[in-house]
């Protein structure tokens, strides 16, 4: 299959590797339809995060159709159609049954790497270093989908996959954003920085009961975007 991969820093390319396969049952192997680049993916390609390896395929906002599962995934089937979100989580520990699923405790088989990076392990991560499991990404043509029963997200609306597809990470970036902030109905919100997750995070506003949302950038693209949601804007180039 082809696959993007990280050849060291400020060098990607896409490559021809080897197809995945499954190695556990409770695996699942996605043919992947759309997947997406994230801006977490700068700090890989600008070599700021350690236990790259030549070769690593890349990609944590990705969705497709269930090509094949093991014999212990019991909720999806051949042909089901997915979102797979960036966190794997076993959905059995401690953490995962509180629903902190980028806490779970027995996802990441490099944990003791992230320990010394970071003082603690979280979950492992699809694409996104040996420290946090050292698993394929999803800008490929296929992938493999540890603990299957609990990460996917099946899509069984019309919608097409550009409207289902950041369900995998950043829309749920932003909405936590402005879930963290206990909007209440009638609420005045400022986001400050008006990219893709900023985007999401004055509709999710919205969604929770703001009134009002001041977006504030310096992009007019991201700016125009903004008011296409309904938030008042605010230049900072030119406005204080």
């Amino acid at each position: 299959m082809k696959a993007v991969c990280w050849m060291g820093k400020s060098k990607v390319e896409t490559l021809t590797v080897a197809d995945p396969q499954l190695l556990n049952p409770h695996d699942a192997i996605i043919k992947i339809t759309r997947t997406a680049i994230c801006g977490s993916d700068l700090h890989l390609y600008d070599g700021f995060i350690p236990t790259m390896e030549s070769g690593d395929i890349l990609g944590h906002e990705f969705m497709g159709i269930v090509e094949e599962v093991g014999k212990d995934v019991t909720n999806l089937r051949r042909g089901d159609r997915v979102v797979v979100p960036f966190t794997i989580a076993c959905g059995n520990c401690l953490f995962c049954k509180k629903k902190i699923w980028a806490a779970c405790d027995n996802s990441n088989p490099n944990a003791h790497l992230m320990e010394a990076a970071y003082g603690y392990s979280g979950s492992g991560l699809f694409g996104y270093s040996h420290m946090m499991g050292g698993y394929a990404g999803g800008q490929a043509q296929y992938a493999r989908v540890p603990f299957a029963n609990v990460g996917p997200l099946k899509i069984e609306s019309d919608l097409p996959d550009e409207k289902v597809l950041f369900l995998s990470d950043i829309f749920p970036t932003g909405y936590m954003a402005a879930e963290n902030a206990q909007i209440q109905p009638g609420d005045t919100v400022a986001v400050w920085g008006c990219g893709p997750v900023g985007q999401f995070a004055i509709a999710s506003a919205f969604m929770l009961g703001a009134a009002r949302v001041i977006a504030i950038d310096r992009l007019p693209e991201r700016l125009e975007m903004a008011r296409s949601l309904g938030a008042i804007t605010v230049d900072y180039a030119e406005e204080d």
